[in-house]
């Protein structure tokens, strides 16, 4: 029974002392009515988490909080004006306070002195939360559905840990370990993949392959394996929508259980899966799902840190490490049953420092098999330096300049986007491109408001450059928001230069495509690619040499688009290339035994396994969508 595990925690806290006990998914969440308990627990906490290895929070009874309005009055007072204090939010039922502040460290004070003080006068517990330097609608959006569901979420969480710890420490005789590739294998695009137990079903991502049409845009999921309703957990490695873009579509067939991902992680998928449905509705299409199913999946999900172990059924525990890719982008340990097996997935990786992030970790509790990307796994997939990429982008936006031209830069909008505007703002400020505008297009601003609200996700050097709000780089004169279609109009008529970032990076739909329509039959203007070009996509196309491309231009009427501007690549990526792949898999502490090789073609999918095989002598396969291996 669920309940054995909270006996436990009662010969640690005398049950006397505690009015309620409940589940907030793994963790345990203790309710109290004796004030003293509550404000010293003399180290009992710390016990009980001792005992029974699992994560342990005591809060004063919601009866023992103060009136809301006072309650307001006394935090005010506590916190430093400095913090900057943007709004107070009450979360009665689990006598909870968020406050967000501009300067979150002021407002916990040192050593967390500020906290404790308003814990002591008001038997709140306060949680502190960055306010982004740029206002993000997306992330008011998803607090207000949290904060507006608070009842709800309580009982959603409450019924996970109770599936969690059904059958704590109970013996199993049976234990194996299988896989079932619903989609991703030997391809980029719509990766999913079903771990299965004799006790668990876990989804590790679930979406969509934005180059394809019909049915091969979409994961297997009729898949004898595939039952949604034994679905225990989805696992979201990223945001990106080939990664993450199909997980509404299952709250709309019934599921209802947790979705785990990082916080950045579930702010730019929700934000991606929003602009999926409006970009169905500006194509006559009907959506997948609908705005109400990005909601519920927003109210089923489980945010979790890096290296923060938590349970997420009763055989599986999981941590994220940082995988290096875009902001929150996470490599998912599993350790599953009792020590019998230890799986890395590891989404998308980047094993270099970029402007943005820190590379990928490389250091992990146990190791037995690892799944990795193969984007870039080809011996010749060898990507310029950093330095050789800034010069490159100089020398084609100063050439650009020269001949009155403009710069056309499709991105991802999470990731690619914000590393294309830090080089072109370093650019400008060493005084290595002229001072010229660059204008923000579609997502690549919401995601860029979303950054600014996790520094800590960040590498150093660009995490304290955003604390100090006069050096923050994405808030820098000459890059400017394009906030409507006049606005667009405008800057495609303006005779000026300027740099426009716009989405999709592969041109396959977005504001990126509209900028092309007006710019590409004037050899002054530039076309650059910054990122990856899904085969399919009209980035690919015109990446290979197409010149004149046929375009919708309304109902049942096409017309010709002529590729008169300069075409450039610049790879700006996310990824490993090859180097850093085999890099990776060196530093692995410990090494794998076992490497299976995903997300990628065909071709880069097998050479990859081929060369790890070979230098590592570690056994290495290259599954095919619907294949299932055992991997214990």
């Amino acid at each position: 029974m669920p309940a054995d595990i909270i006996k436990e925690i009662f010969k640690v806290i005398p049950e006397r002392d505690v009015s309620d006990a409940v589940f907030e998914g793994a963790n345990i969440v203790l309710y109290t009515k004796d004030r003293e308990l509550f404000l010293n627990d003399r180290g009992l906490v710390r016990k009980a988490v001792n005992s029974i290895k699992k994560r342990v929070e005591l809060r004063s009874d919601p009866s023992l909080c103060i009136d809301q309005e006072r309650a307001e009055e006394i935090i005010k007072g506590i916190v430093d004006e400095e913090a900057g204090i943007d709004q107070i939010i009450f979360d009665p039922q689990r006598s909870q306070v968020i406050i967000e502040a501009e300067k979150p460290g002021v407002a916990i004070g040192k050593q967390g002195e500020t906290l404790q003080e308003i814990k002591k006068q008001t038997y709140w517990v306060p949680i502190v939360k960055r306010k982004p330097a740029i206002r993000s609608q997306i992330i008011e959006n998803i607090r207000a559905v949290l904060y507006q569901n608070s009842d709800y979420r309580r009982k959603f969480l409450h019924k996970t840990g109770e599936r969690i710890y059904n059958g704590w420490q109970r013996e199993r005789k049976e234990e194996w370990v299988r896989l079932t590739y619903l989609g991703g294998a030997r391809q980029v695009g719509r990766s999913a993949i079903l771990l299965q137990t004799p006790e668990s079903r876990v989804l590790m991502d679930c979406g969509i392959d934005v180059t394809k049409d019909g049915s091969e845009a979409y994961p297997h999921l009729e898949a004898p394996e595939f039952d949604i309703q034994q679905l225990d957990a989805i696992i979201v490695s990223h945001a990106h929508v080939d990664h993450s873009g199909l997980v509404p579509y299952l709250f709309k067939f019934g599921y209802r259980g947790p979705v785990y991902c990082t916080a950045p992680t579930r702010d730019i998928m929700a934000l991606l899966q929003l602009d999926t449905v409006k970009i169905a509705h500006g194509e006559g299409r009907d959506p997948l799902y609908t705005a109400e199913e990005v909601k519920e999946m927003v109210k089923h999900t489980i945010t979790l840190d890096y290296e923060e172990v938590t349970d997420i059924t009763p055989d599986i525990r999981i941590t994220m490490y940082n995988a290096g890719h875009i902001l929150g982008s996470a490599m998912v340990h599993l350790h599953i049953g009792n020590g019998l097996h230890n799986l890395l997935y590891s989404g998308d990786i980047k094993f270099a420092k970029t402007q943005l992030l820190s590379p990928a970790a490389t250091s992990f509790p146990r190791l037995e098999t690892l799944m990795i990307e193969s984007t870039y796994g080809a011996r010749d997939a060898i990507l310029a330096s950093p330095k050789e990429q800034d010069k490159l982008l100089a020398d084609i936006i100063t050439n650009t300049v020269k001949r009155g031209g403009k710069i056309l830069m499709p991105t991802l909008g999470s990731g690619r986007g914000q590393e294309v505007i830090i080089i072109v703002e370093k650019l400008i400020r060493e005084g290595r491109i002229p001072n010229i505008p660059v204008y923000i297009d579609g997502m690549v601003w919401d995601i860029t408001a979303i950054y600014t609200a996790y520094p800590e996700f960040l590498n150093s050097t660009i995490r304290q450059q955003i604390f100090h709000r006069d050096n923050n780089p994405f808030l820098a004169e000459n890059i400017k928001r394009v906030g409507s279609q006049k606005e667009r109009k405008q800057i495609i008529e303006d005779e000026g230069s300027c740099v426009v970032l716009a989405t999709s990076g592969m041109l396959v739909g977005g504001p990126s495509v509209e900028y092309l329509k007006h710019l590409a039959d004037d050899k002054r203007h530039s076309l650059v690619f910054s990122c990856y070009q899904g085969e399919g996509s009209l980035g690919r196309r015109i990446q290979r040499g197409e010149r004149e491309i046929a375009m919708h231009a309304g109902a049942n009427r096409q017309e010709i688009m002529t590729i008169n501007m300069e075409v450039q690549r610049i790879e700006i990526s996310g990824h490993a290339d090859r180097k850093e792949l085999m890099s990776f898999i060196q530093r692995c502490n410990p090494r794998p035994k076992k490497v299976l090789i995903n997300h990628g073609e065909p071709g880069r999918c097998t050479d990859l396994a081929s060369s790890i095989h070979k230098q590592f002598r570690i056994e290495t396969l290259a599954p095919r969508n619907l294949d299932a291996v055992r991997i214990r």
